[in-house]
């Protein structure tokens, strides 16, 4: 068995800590972000990552940096063979890269380099990219440019949302993970670089990204609907209020009048709430008002007007 120091935050991270501890390796120390105001009342709470450590009694850490002397000192002591980092949310500096034994391994939710960056699954649903995956990478200095261990590919289904997404990629990055670990404890991965082509960023996502476009066709507008779901939720504006819309489809055949303006309702009733886009109709089946619950599209014009000839988005 590997002895691994864990370092991660969000529930992603919390599934390949539960495969590992699961598999038996030793786990001295789990690493994970401060405690964050969370829910409608702003209290501190733990991050997944924590709770499930606290469970299986594991010691956590909760360090501000990875450059104070006394996590650096810990580290060192516990002489761990490797590093699992797994949307952990620092940056580890050189000195804790050169610690394990067996390097600093991370999770990644792409297949590098497509998707290097804060938010790989967004962004391949955004992209509309046909398949994703997980890639095992041995880290370096950059930002996800480290050798490649192993990747595993996953197809994205049709109507996909960055939630079913992130729940897919959660599990296979978890069986990759171990994978690589006995793959590293029996030595028989070698790290490979990463080709120098097709290297994507996926920024971080932005609040403002969120705003529907009915410019913009009907399968892009669709594409955004399910990127921003279960966060930010992707939004659209009507007489000053902001709606929320959680799942939508682009009609085929796309009929449109000649004479529909982007944003404009076309049709409202039991089937949906269908709107002229830059190119096509989508039909929204289910969104949510300020301060609401998400429901059907069915169910929210029951208590809020919305008409044929209205224009959403201003």
């Amino acid at each position: 068995m590997v002895r691994i120091v864990f370092a991660g935050t969000p529930e992603f991270a919390a599934v390949s800590l539960r495969a590992v501890a699961g598999a038996g390796h030793s786990i001295p120390l789990v690493l994970t972000q401060p405690d964050r105001p969370r829910g409608r009342g702003l209290k501190p709470a733990p991050s997944p990552v924590k709770t499930l450590a606290r469970e299986w009694g594991l010691p956590v850490a909760q360090p501000d940096s990875l450059r104070d002397s006394a996590i650096l000192e810990q580290l060192s002591t516990l002489a761990p063979d490797a590093l699992v980092v797994v949307a952990y949310g620092l940056m580890l500096p050189k000195a804790v890269l050169a610690l394990p034994s067996k390097g600093c391994l991370n999770v990644h939710a792409s297949l590098l380099p497509r998707w290097r960056g804060a938010a790989p699954i967004a962004r391949a649903l955004l992209a509309g990219d046909a398949a994703t995956g997980v890639t095992i990478m041995k880290m370096d200095e950059g930002l996800d440019t480290g050798p490649m261990l192993l990747q595993r590919r996953l197809s994205v289904a049709p109507r996909e949302t960055a939630g079913t997404l992130h729940d897919k990629l959660a599990s296979l990055g978890a069986e990759a993970l171990l994978e690589a670990l006995q793959g590293i404890e029996g030595g028989r991965l070698a790290p490979e670089p990463q080709p120098q082509t097709g290297v994507c960023y996926a920024a971080k996502i932005r609040t403002e990204e969120a705003r529907v476009a009915w410019e913009r066709s009907a399968e892009e507008v669709d594409r955004l609907i399910r990127a921003f779901d279960p966060a930010p939720g992707a939004r659209t504006l009507f007489q000053g209020e902001m709606l929320k819309l959680w799942a939508a489809t682009p009609m085929r055949p796309p009929l449109i009048p000649q004479e529909a303006l982007p944003g404009q309702i076309l049709a409202a009733g039991a089937a949906g709430i269908q709107v002229a886009c830059g190119q096509g109709v989508l039909r929204i089946d289910a969104l949510q008002r300020a301060g609401g619950r998400r429901m059907s599209a069915e169910a929210f014009l029951k208590g809020f007007d919305l008409r044929p000839g209205d224009r959403l988005g201003r």
